[in-house]
Formats: structure tokens, C-alpha cells, sequence
């Protein structure tokens, strides 16, 4: 008896205004705080909603498909009573779909084996697995020097107009796993434009990586609700993949920057007060709840490793998004405007970049026993050089000393051959070897972060040796 009062009392025509992708509801009772809504507008047409916010007297509501067309007298809004879902499927690797989980594609209809709630919820840290194994993404700035590991949440920092598209097409392509264990990525794209929607596309169907992929695809026009839940759609997957299919998954989100500016408009329509430049307030844990969700679990083969991209608005890496993104992660990679001018590809500036779990990943058994001696001293030796720019800019390459100019072309050669690779495709073998290839120009003196042991077994002999 009691199911069928609420369902009768679930059904209001009570809506008092709208604004923006807003309702709000009068005099609603007994709902709940994430409850789905169904729409019906004076034509007949359904929408759905999530309700955002309840007090005593209103309640806000987010409408997924806009709210134009709405009239506030003759439209009937219906409480569901239950939470937002989404049917999953390993039928869905190989499939482009909407924000919200629909294919968009053409193909057949996802029949879902499950329906999981997208809210999901972070790793429990007594269940957490220590975040371990290495994984290959065929980049040198990243494999040798800011090493990716398995369970790892790491953003790449981007400017407006550099290659952070390119980078990660790069990554998804040649990204791998250890022998035998099965690999997905789930890729979630956030108010990207027609033009990147089309290019990685074509990119996964002309090097076949579409077939490992569970593609999410909102577009710049798209409705800005259905922003907000593309990611925790894309995770809700990923998290299905990897712990009940014991799959190791690479999650991808981009723009993460076109995320927080949904998260913006949707703060400003509801007129709450705004937090640093207008962002609201709880963006900081609004975004853990989506870093959050990647890891291992104890007892699960599986496991979620995060590759996020966001654009810095005005190459500010201290603006309010990359800021709270840098406190939850657990690292960054940061794209260079000078070094894409230089046409130096991919544009890594490996002097701020991070990577806080490349230890667990590295070593001998993982990588190689070098792998942390050679990175560090490809670090120092590169910043002394960097530092040297900058006295030439002065006093001229004429007032150096000899091992000054050591470091000076070891900057420009650790530039040109190091980090630019263009579309290569590099083993870890390949990348730590081109370090001491680099690094075997200085005398064994010079080579002050890197074993003796380690020097006599991989530097390599110059012609004047």
C-alpha cells in the first residue's frame, strides 16, 4: 500500500521557475537528495532530471537534455525514486556512445548485464592495494622520468592550441600491460568540438585501437548536464571492467577544464556564492570524488589508472583547476608552449612534472635497476643546462667554462633526441639507453646521481675513450 501512495504522490505540477538547465519545484515532499526525474512536457515529451538540492519548501532539479520548451504551468515532473544508473557491458568495448551511456554509433542496442548506480564511490583505503607495476606508454619524458603506474591517478597539464589531443591518441595507441592480462581503456571526452570528436575517431579506427575502447562522447553543444555525469558514466565502467572483469583499465578524461566550467554554470544558476574566480566553492570535492575512483583493490586482479587532460586557462598552472587537480593527484605532466614552437613533439617540460608513485613502479624486476639513477641524473644535468640558457642570454657562451658547455648542449640534446620523438614508439629499454647515450658525454666524475656499478655496466664509450 504504501509503494503505491508514493507512487501517486510522486507525480507534481508544481514547478515555480526555471532557470538555466534548472527547475524548481514547490512544496515537494519525500524526495531524495540524487533521486531521478522524469519530465513530461505539454507535448507529450520526456526528459529526465536528477534532483540537485531539497529544503522544506523547494526543490532544484538539473535536467539532462535542457530545459527549453518548458512551461511551468502544464509541465508534470515525476519522482522515480531511484538513483542515476547505467547498464554495463563488456559489449561496450569497441562502441561510441553519449555522455549518458546510449550508443551514438549506429550499431546494435548494448544489451547491460548489470545496472550500477554512477555515482560509485571512492576506494575504501583499508581495501586499497599499493598502487604498483609499470606501464609502458612508449614515451620517453613519461616512461623514464615520470614514470605511469598501475592504480595511479596523473593529469597532463595543457595550454589552449598545444598537442595534448595528439598525446593521448599516442598514449591509447601504444599504451601496455604485462603479457596475458587483458587491457581496456574507457576514454571520456567533455565538451570537446566536432573537429576533435572526428580526429579520435579516425585515430582509433585506423590503428584498430577503437576495438579496446569504451568511448564516452560529449560534445561542446551537447547539453551541460550531461557534462557533469560523463565521467562518473566513464568510471562507473571502468570500475565494472576492472573489478568484476578483472581487466586492467586506463580511464581517460578530457577536458577536465570544460568539466568545472559546467560545474561553474550550474553553481551560477542556482546563485550560489562563488569561490575563487567564480568557481564554486565545493569544486575541490566535487573533483575527488571523480580522481577518487581510480586504484587497486585488495584481492582484485584489476585495477583503474587515470590519464586526466586539462587545459590551463591562460598557461596558469596556479589557476583554480589545475590547482585543486595537483592537490589530489598524484602528480602532473605539463605541456610546454616554448618547446611545441621549437617543434619539439610531444612538448613535455619534464622540469615541473611529477610523479609521486614512479618509485613503486621502477626498479629492478619492474623496469631496470638503473631506471632511478639514470632519471635523476637526466634531470640534474638538464636543469643545469636550462639555468645556463639564461647566463648565455647575459654574458655570452664565450665566458663558460668546459663543462658548462657540456651541460649547455646536453640541454639542447636532451631536448631534440630525449623528449622529441615524434610518433615513435619506444620500449623502457630504449628510452633508459638514450638516457646514458646522453649522459656518457660527461666524465665519470660528473655522473654524481647514478651508482658506480651502474656506470661501468650501461654508460657507453665516446670516440675519445
Amino acid at each position: 500500500m504504501s509503494n503505491k501512495i508514493k507512487l501517486v504522490s510522486s507525480e507534481y505540477r508544481t514547478v515555480n521557475y526555471v532557470t538555466g538547465p534548472l527547475v524548481f519545484l514547490k512544496g515537494i515532499k519525500g524526495v531524495s537528495y540524487g533521486e531521478m526525474v522524469e519530465i513530461t512536457l505539454p507535448d507529450g515529451k520526456v526528459r529526465n532530471g536528477q534532483v540537485l538540492e531539497i529544503s522544506e519548501e523547494m526543490a532544484c532539479v538539473q535536467i539532462f537534455e535542457g530545459t527549453q520548451g518548458i512551461d511551468a504551468d502544464k509541465t508534470t515532473v515525476k519522482f522515480k525514486g531511484e538513483v542515476a544508473k547505467i547498464g554495463v557491458s563488456v559489449d561496450m568495448m569497441g562502441r561510441v556512445l553519449n555522455g549518458f551511456g546510449k550508443p551514438i554509433d549506429g550499431g546494435p542496442e548494448i544489451i547491460p548485464d548489470e545496472m550500477l548506480e554512477i555515482a560509485g564511490s571512492p576506494i575504501n583505503p583499508y581495501s586499497r592495494a599499493e598502487p604498483r607495476d609499470f606501464i609502458q606508454t612508449g614515451i620517453s619524458a613519461i616512461d623514464g622520468l615520470n614514470t605511469l603506474v598501475r592504480g595511479q591517478k596523473l593529469p597532463i597539464f595543457s595550454g589552449s592550441g598545444l598537442p595534448a589531443n595528439e598525446l593521448i591518441a599516442q598514449i591509447i595507441q601504444q599504451a601496455k600491460v604485462k603479457s596475458g592480462e587483458e587491457f581496456a581503456i574507457v576514454f571520456g571526452a567533455m565538451g570537446i568540438t566536432n573537429r576533435e570528436a572526428s580526429f579520435f575517431q579516425k585515430n582509433f579506427e585506423q590503428t584498430g585501437a577503437l576495438q579496446k575502447v569504451v568511448f564516452f562522447l560529449n560534445l561542446a553543444d551537447d547539453p551541460t548536464i550531461e557534462r557533469i555525469v560523463t565521467p562518473r558514466c566513464a568510471l562507473t565502467v571502468a570500475e565494472y571492467l576492472a573489478f568484476k572483469q578483472d581487466m586492467q583499465v586506463l580511464v581517460i578524461l578530457t577536458d577536465m577544464t570544460n568539466y568545472c566550467e559546467a560545474l561553474r554554470e550550474i553553481s551560477t544558476a542556482r546563485e550560489e556564492v562563488p569561490g575563487r574566480r567564480g568557481y564554486p566553492g565545493y569544486m575541490y570535492t566535487d573533483l575527488s570524488t571523480i580522481y577518487e575512483r581510480a586504484g587497486r583493490i585488495k584481492g582484485k586482479k584489476g585495477s583503474i589508472t587515470q590519464l586526466v587532460i586539462l587545459t590551463m586557462p591562460d598557461d596558469d598552472i596556479t589557476h583554480p583547476i589545475p590547482d585543486l587537480t595537483g592537490y589530489i593527484t598524484e602528480g602532473q605532466i605539463v605541456l610546454s608552449r616554448s618547446l611545441f614552437r621549437r617543434g619539439v613533439f610531444p612538448p613535455i617540460d619534464v622540469l615541473p612534472c611529477l610523479s609521486r608513485l614512479m618509485n613503486m613502479g621502477i626498479g629492478d624486476g619492474k623496469t631496470r635497476e638503473d631506471h632511478r639513477g639514470i632519471a635523476n641524473q637526466l634531470y640534474a644535468s638538464y636543469a643545469q643546462g636550462r639555468d645556463l640558457r639564461r647566463l648565455v642570454a647575459i654574458v655570452g657562451e664565450e665566458a663558460l667554462s668546459e663543462l658548462d658547455r657540456k651541460h649547455l648542449k646536453f640541454a639542447d640534446d636532451f631536448e631534440k633526441f630525449f623528449i622529441s620523438q615524434g610518433n615513435e614508439d619506444r620500449t623502457i629499454e630504449q628510452t633508459l639507453d638514450m638516457g646514458w647515450e646522453l649522459v656518457s658525454a660527461y666524465p665519470d666524475g660528473e655522473l654524481k646521481q647514478v651508482k658506480k656499478e651502474h656506470i661501468a655496466k650501461y654508460r657507453v664509450k665516446t670516440k675519445t675513450e
